[in-house]
């Protein structure tokens, strides 16, 4: 079997991709320092697939620690780099941590993969390089306007190391994954997103519609957008999954037309904040406490996806609509009221 390491395994998009690597016939190690991620995701892939996921509790920013990892398992084809600091707001607060961080450990990465001969790598990318872009949708070859946040920075910074390493490596392919908004759990209700205070849009919406928070607050509704509220390309964390297996499948198959390749990962629909609402509402039956508030800093007003490259060349198709995306996040939430109840019984 081809072994696949995926960083950030215990993560929400990681855990995902891993299930989705599985069921495609690959072996998969991870490596987590369990700082922001959690091994409850590795037991709900556990549940699904029914195969047990070895994570490295290593931090990337340690070289040597990272390295050994390489040493033991010199038999990895591929690597899915995740691991990454990713809130927003905290990359405002603090921009030395994150640079330090995101930049450090993907330098780590590809020494090792260079060390190694690991030839083909996924770079977890976002949208949030495109900055405020001057046209909608975005295509991969829009130009990206001054980042919103040292977190988007990073991203502009990690995907011009990537290219800069592959233009002196022959062998090495690597693909950008410039995600768009992912949201929803697996249909199985077994993973999903894990986070206590999340700052994500669709967790603070499932948790305000359980009770977990009094209310929520929507950024803005003063934008130039058709309801005044931001506007973003909503995305079910499965078909995000699938693009990173279908990218590894494209470079190890020789099917990358570049040594550097770049996809968008969206739907192409554009879903402002009061319509993502109103979907899970409908979805759900329940009616969520929200109040306006001001803008937010470092929130772009409007961005989705042209995603017309990734369909032709990886073979991709979105197979959840949005309120498929709503319905499996909000049986997620209830899973987890459901196992925070039966803690609380025992």
């Amino acid at each position: 079997m081809k072994k696949i390491l995926v960083t950030g395994g215990c993560g929400y998009i990681g855990g995902h991709t891993i299930v989705d690597l599985i069921e495609n016939g690959y072996s998969v190690i991870s490596i987590d320092d369990l700082s922001r991620g959690s091994l409850r995701m590795l037991e709900g892939i556990e549940k699904i697939t029914g195969k047990a996921i070895k994570n490295y509790k290593v931090n990337l920013c340690d070289l040597e620690d990272t390295e050994a990892i390489f040493i033991e398992n010199p038999d990895i084809l591929g690597v899915v780099h995740f691991a990454a600091y990713k809130s927003v707001p905290e990359s405002v607060e603090q921009p030395l941590k994150y640079f330090r961080n995101n930049i450090n450990s993907l330098v780590n990465l590809l020494q090792c993969a260079q060390t190694y001969n690991v030839n083909n790598f996924v770079f977890s990318s976002s949208c949030s390089v495109y900055g405020n872009a001057k046209e909608l949708p975005v295509r991969e070859m829009t130009p990206f306007a001054e980042p919103e946040s040292p977190y988007a920075r990073t991203k502009q910074m990690g995907e011009a190391i990537c290219r800069d390493f592959g233009a002196q490596n022959r062998n090495f392919n690597v693909a950008l994954l410039r995600y768009f908004n992912p949201v929803g759990a697996h249909p199985s209700a077994f993973i999903g997103e894990l986070q206590e205070q999340p700052e994500n849009l669709v967790p603070i919406i499932t948790q305000t519609a359980i009770g977990k928070r009094a209310n929520m607050v929507v950024y803005g509704t003063d934008y130039d957008t058709r309801d005044g509220s931001c506007v973003r390309d909503y995305i079910h964390v499965m078909d995000i999954a699938a693009a990173h297996t279908k990218s590894l499948e494209c470079m190890m198959e020789g099917r990358n037309k570049q040594k550097a390749e770049v996809f968008n990962l969206g739907t192409g629909n554009g879903v402002t904040v009061l319509e993502l609402i109103n979907a899970f509402e409908k979805v759900s039956g329940q009616k969520l406490n929200y109040k306006v508030g001001p803008r937010r800093h470092g929130d772009v007003i409007e961005i989705y996806a042209d995603n017309q490259k990734a369909r032709a060349v990886l073979g991709w198709e979105i197979k959840y609509n949005l309120h498929q995306m709503m319905d499996t996040a909000w049986k997620w939430e209830q899973t987890l009221k459901k196992e925070a109840e039966k803690i609380h019984l025992n």
